[in-house]
């Protein structure tokens, strides 16, 4: 029974590093840029986009699409930044053990 209750100990350890893994991620913001950073979109830890800046060249109702298509761009480099620090958050809270496929935490 010792082992069950170091696991245990080390379930609780986990659990607690994993909640302040999650407050980190939920204060954290990251930017992403498109068109050589004439359009930066800004995201909170949980993917939601918190603010966007547009260059004001860009502002031309003859390129409205153009524009459209940097805000996606833009938001997508956000996001991908956003996915490599939770994923590297949680390389840091599980102590680098990598977790089978389709596995996430928290459960």
């Amino acid at each position: 029974m010792k082992n069950f209750a170091g696991l245990m100990k080390q379930a609780a350890q986990m659990q607690k590093t994993m909640e302040t893994m999650q407050e980190r991620l939920a204060a954290a913001t990251v930017e992403g840029s498109a068109g050589a950073g004439m359009v930066v979109v800004t995201l909170s830890g949980k993917g939601e986009m918190r603010g966007i800046r547009i260059d004001p060249k860009l502002v031309d109702p003859a390129e409205t699409e153009m524009l459209s298509d940097l805000i996606v761009a833009a938001h997508a480099d956000a996001r991908r930044k956003m996915e490599a620090l939770a994923a590297e958050e949680m390389r840091a809270a599980t102590g680098g053990i990598e977790l089978p496929a389709g596995m996430k935490l928290p459960f």
